[in-house]
This record gives C-alpha cells, structure tokens and sequence, in this order.
C-alpha cells in the first residue's frame, strides 16, 4: 500500500506543482488564469481575482503537502487536493453544460476550451486523491527503495497528465476544410 501512496504523491505533486508553476510564471500567465476562471461564468465577477489566488495557494499548499514525510502532512495533502479536484470538476462541468469554451489554463496559458476530458481528468484524480487520504493510514512496512521507484512514477504520470491536452490533440481527425482543399488539389494535378 505505501507504494500506491506514494505514486499519488508523486503523481498528484507533479500535477500540483506543474499547475502552479502554469499560473504564476509571470503576468500574463496569472492574467491568463484569471481571463479563464471569469470566462467560466460560475464565480461573481467581483470574486475572480480572489479566487484565483485562492486556487493557486491551495493547489501550493497540496503540492508542497505531497512532499513531507510524515502521515500526517499526506492526508492534510490529499484531502486539500480531494477539495480542489472536486471544485474544478463540478465548476468545469457547469461551466461545459452552459456552452462555455474558455480555454483550459489549468497548466498555464492554453487555447485548448474546457470540455469532457477535463472532468475526467479531474474526476480521476480527485479519485486518486481520496484513495490516498484512506490509504495513508495503513499504509506501512515498504522499502525505500521501492518507495523511490513508485513515487518517481508517479512523477512522470503526473507529468503526462499535464501534458493531456497535447497528447489527446494527437489523435484528433484533421480539420475538414484541411482535407477537401488537398483533395482539390489533387484532383487539379491530374
């Protein structure tokens, strides 16, 4: 079991910190997050700023949580992540039934819109998260270096995660418009 929590450590960690690191690497990139959490439509225009600091503190708070030793520090961690995870799904979610196509800056700027796969995503790692939480408890007994190996696995989950949109975006069907003028063409070249 604690190879498992470990793995969601590193996996939720890396998320974490990739996330936070999206949204404050400058100006623009807060300017950004904070264009996309308005764009949602679900927080009072007058609470979008605060919210988005508030976001970005705690997705700091779970990554840095993710990394102390101790059990204690895990759950705290897990639970935080369990919170937000859970947030973004449902905001994400009535944002997407509404119609909303603001772009997914979960990671930092993006033009890739808010849709189905980022429920999943976030639903999956809230899933994650809350196994973690239960798990820290009675997790025991593993060797180091087997916690080493799991928690940089779950590091590099945690770095494909983030790159999701870009990974999905490779087995999207070309644009029509893009197929019928080299279908055109080719035809003009006979």
């Amino acid at each position: 079991m604690e190879y498992v929590v470990a793995g969601a450590r590193g996996l939720l960690g890396m998320v974490f910190l990739v996330s936070v690191v999206g949204k404050v690497a400058g100006r623009p990139a807060f300017t950004a997050f904070v264009v996309s959490v308005r764009s949602l439509g679900v927080v009072p225009s007058v609470l979008v700023r605060p919210v988005a600091r508030t976001v970005i503190a705690g997705e700091a708070a779970a990554c840095a949580l993710m990394t102390v030793p101790a059990r204690g520090a895990a759950t705290i961690g897990f639970l935080v992540a369990s919170a937000l995870l859970a947030a973004f799904s449902a905001g994400i979610a009535v944002a997407v039934r509404r119609g909303a196509t603001a772009p997914c800056s979960c990671f930092g700027p993006s033009t890739t819109p808010l849709g189905i796969p980022h429920i999943v995503r976030n639903v999956v790692l809230c899933a994650v998260a809350v196994f973690g939480a239960l798990a820290v408890p009675v997790a025991a007994g593993a060797r180091p270096g087997g916690v080493l190996v799991a928690g940089v696995a779950g590091l590099f989950a945690g770095a494909a995660v983030t790159h999701l949109d870009h990974l999905l975006a490779l087995f999207r069907p070309l644009p029509t418009a893009g197929r019928a003028d080299v279908t055109d063409a080719n035809h003009r070249s006979v």
